[in-house]
């Protein structure tokens, strides 16, 4: 029994002592390039306000090229990242009412641009394994949760203007109500991999390359909420997917490692 456990504590202090020279500490800035796509449809029975049931059909497609930058802090097997992006996008809603028996008829198409600035917070685990003394690969995966600061849009042949102001109907909600700022907050889901190549002492390069899936946002089920209300809809579909890739480039520092802080190497 004693020599069971007296193994048992010996591979525990083992392990530990193998965590302790694995784990490492550092932080750095990270620029970020990427892109974002929407493809929606919106399917329901319902009917218009003369009070004619027939089908409706709505699209939305979005097209966003997303820039930014912030910071990275990182422990061995997680990576926390702060972000400021911005985002220029091009958009268009279509729907359309199908009466019975008769050919669908448009009801509205907007077409235009918009602007959006964003403050994202990212925590990604990772697994980095060394190839050579200087470069390492990690996979990726994680979580991360994006937070609306301004939303903009230009609808073709008008003016801009601020999405929280109640304008157009599409930015209200089902009663007629601006939607907050905060119905654009979302949340993502993030698969990728990374490398890490140190060009002296603890300074290193990063690149990582990601790709993210969004869920929904406030504002977007709200369309659903507006759909049965506006056309006397029981149970509207919404399908699609929001998502895209971003490559993020970082310049970090690896300021403690193996139970000890680095120094930077003086020639």
């Amino acid at each position: 029994m004693k020599k069971k456990l007296a193994s048992f504590v010996f591979a525990a202090v083992l392990a530990a002592g193998l965590a302790a020279e694995d784990f490492s500490l550092s932080a750095g800035v990270e620029a970020l390039l990427g892109y974002t796509f929407t493809r929606y449809t919106l399917e329901s029975e319902g009917s218009m306000s003369a009070g004619d049931p027939g089908d409706i059909k709505s699209l939305q497609s979005m097209d966003r090229f997303n820039y930014g930058g912030g910071l990275f802090f990182d422990a061995t097997y997680a990576e926390f990242t702060i972000l400021l992006q911005g985002g220029q996008n091009s958009y268009g809603e279509t729907m359309d009412f199908k009466p019975r028996g008769k050919p669908w008829a448009g009801v509205s198409n907007d077409l235009g641009t918009g602007t959006e600035t964003l403050l994202g917070f990212t925590l990604l685990g990772k697994y980095p394994f060394a190839v050579t003394e200087k470069l390492s690969l990690f996979p990726l995966v994680g979580i991360e949760y994006q937070v609306a600061l301004r939303e903009w849009r230009k609808p073709k042949g008008d003016k801009v203007y601020d999405r929280t102001g109640g304008i157009l109907a599409a930015d209200m909600d089902k009663n007629g109500d601006p939607y907050p700022l905060s119905a654009w907050n979302s949340f993502w889901i993030d698969i990728g991999a990374g490398v890490d190549y140190y060009i002296w002492g603890p300074f290193f390069l990063r690149a990582e390359v990601l790709f993210g899936f969004r869920l929904m946002t406030e504002y977007e089920t709200g369309a659903l909420e507006m759909t049965k209300a506006q056309f006397n809809s029981p149970d509207p579909k919404l399908v699609g997917l929001t998502g895209g890739p971003n490559v993020r480039i970082s310049a970090g520092y690896k300021f403690f490692s193996g139970g000890k802080w680095v120094k930077p190497v003086v020639h």
